[in-house]
């Protein structure tokens, strides 16, 4: 039976939070700023700025800081002739260097990299998503039965009308809605994509032609759901505008809907907060004792798991297996705290035995299938190592908190005072090649300072009389350890 779940929404004007708790246990965290609203969903007339036959790809203007990535797998006018003639029609034969395209964010900008875009256009409802340019007729993959997914398609076939050119993708809540519900969902749908056609003839590009639904709305649309016993608010002026939405789109959520007023903050007393800054740390605490290390690099994520304090069980190799066991349900967890996304790889503790391994892969299987993001398992590799992949379409919840530590520039470690002293020590003999002033001025933090006055006072004097001037030393308080100048004086 499905755990019933309590969301909590703590919004302002300039931020919205979402967390997913079950059974007082934080499952998600949701977050958007009005100043870095996520792009994914949104339609743009975008132009053509580059076209690159060497790869296969184009850059857009879509109005952004940098220009957005489009491949020609995600062009569907190549798709169609893949399927017409065999092979792909060459990007280099479809578009041109300033030409207008209706284009759809399906990733936003991440890292360096600007959005990437595609022309197969999306518009999600509440039971259906609209593919305006592709008649198929699909079913979630999260819907297993065959039975299930033709009776749906022919309920739905039904109910469209006869002009009808293009296509849907039924939802997993679509099962229990009533006929009415289902065309009231094709009919918001239709319009949506007359509006956005009718805007791309009178607007020039770049411009916006529809925007995706708010960070709450989408919550109500895609997160809320049969298992929602509540759902909180700690804005009564939000509270009321997502009352009205959920009225025309989701009533059955009408009820669910509560504005929260108790004087200490929502997420505070819920302990989100605390899951917030637990989810930016490197090190997670396994009740058993045991840790996961998570690393997050540009190219991929690597989990570590580590038996720590743990020492029950039998013998070694039972207290090796419940620690993946308790591991492999929470790096399920972290991945959906953190939005952590692409390639991922988990290094388990080694187990001897194959029964083991399996029931560990198992686990982490059953504990991602909640995960309302695509997530695939590929199993053990050679080296012990799983590897995994989850989609990715946002910024991660580190990404979005955080940025690099300008100390160490990212880097999680410093120069030691001692590689500082030397790299001066360098620095000074290399200026006094070039220049002859009265005095070397040495600036550096109190540390490199101290070290100079103590164990590296030796060859500092060693390099003042090799050069003949006077070295003097400064202590600057607001020096980082790396940080440092040397004046000519």
């Amino acid at each position: 039976m499905p755990m019933t779940e309590e969301i909590l929404v703590n919004h302002s004007a300039h931020e919205t939070r979402i967390a997913v708790v079950q059974q007082g246990v934080v499952q998600e965290l949701h977050l958007e700023r009005a100043a870095t609203r996520g792009l994914t969903g949104n339609v743009y007339l975008g132009r053509v700025s580059r076209v690159l036959p060497g790869m296969q790809s184009a850059f857009v203007d879509i109005g952004l800081e940098r220009a957005a990535f489009l491949h020609v797998a995600d062009l569907w006018q190549s798709r169609t002739n893949l399927h017409a003639l065999g092979h792909p029609t060459p990007i280099e034969k479809l578009l041109f260097d300033g030409k207008p395209l209706l284009v759809q964010v399906i990733k936003d900008p991440l890292g360096t990299k600007g959005a990437r875009l595609s022309t197969q256009i999306s518009i999600a409802g509440r039971l259906l998503v609209y593919l305006p340019q592709d008649p198929h007729i699909g079913v979630s993959q999260r819907i297993g039965n065959e039975t299930e997914r033709a009776r749906l398609r022919a309920r739905l076939q039904a109910l469209l009308p006869e002009d009808e050119a293009g296509g849907f993708i039924i939802r997993t809540s679509a099962e229990e809605a009533a006929d009415a519900e289902l065309a009231a969902d094709v009919g918001y749908l239709r319009q949506r994509w007359r509006e956005i056609l009718d805007d791309s003839q009178r607007r020039p590009p770049p411009s916006l032609l529809y925007q995706e639904l708010s960070l709450t709305q989408r919550m109500l649309r895609d997160v809320a759901g049969e298992d929602t016993a509540s759902i909180q608010i700690d804005s009564a002026d939000e509270c009321q505008r997502m009352i009205g939405f959920a009225e025309t789109y989701v009533p059955g959520l009408v009820g669910l809907m509560h504005a929260y007023s108790g004087e200490r903050p929502l997420f505070e007393l819920h302990g989100v907060e605390a899951e917030i800054e637990k989810a930016l740390a490197r090190r997670v605490d396994l009740k058993s004792g045991g840790y996961l290390i998570i690393d997050q690099t540009e190219a991929l994520t690597t989990i570590d798991v580590n038996t720590g304090g743990f020492v029950g069980g039998r013998n070694f190799d039972d207290t090796i297996f419940k620690t993946n066991l308790e591991a492999a349900q929470a790096i399920a967890r972290q991945l959906r705290l953190r939005n952590l996304g692409g390639i991922i790889i988990v290094d388990f503790i080694d187990m001897t035995s194959a029964e083991h391994r399996d029931a560990v892969l198992q686990e982490l299987r059953k504990a991602l299938a909640r995960d309302r993001t695509r997530t695939t398992v590929n199993g053990f590799t050679t080296l012990g190592l799983v590897e995994l992949t989850r989609k990715r379409t946002r910024e991660s919840l580190a990404h979005v908190l955080c940025e690099p530590c300008p100390t160490c520039a990212g880097r999680g470690m410093l120069k030691t005072a001692r590689t500082v002293c030397y790299e001066i020590l360098r620095e000074i003999h290399r200026e006094a090649r070039q220049f002859d002033p009265r005095e070397f001025r040495i600036l550096a933090s109190q540390d490199v300072i101290d070290l100079f006055l103590e164990e590296e006072a030796q060859p500092l004097a060693a390099l003042g009389d090799a050069i003949g001037k006077r070295i003097t030393l400064q202590v600057e308080g607001l020096y980082s350890q790396e940080q440092y100048d040397i004046i000519l004086v």
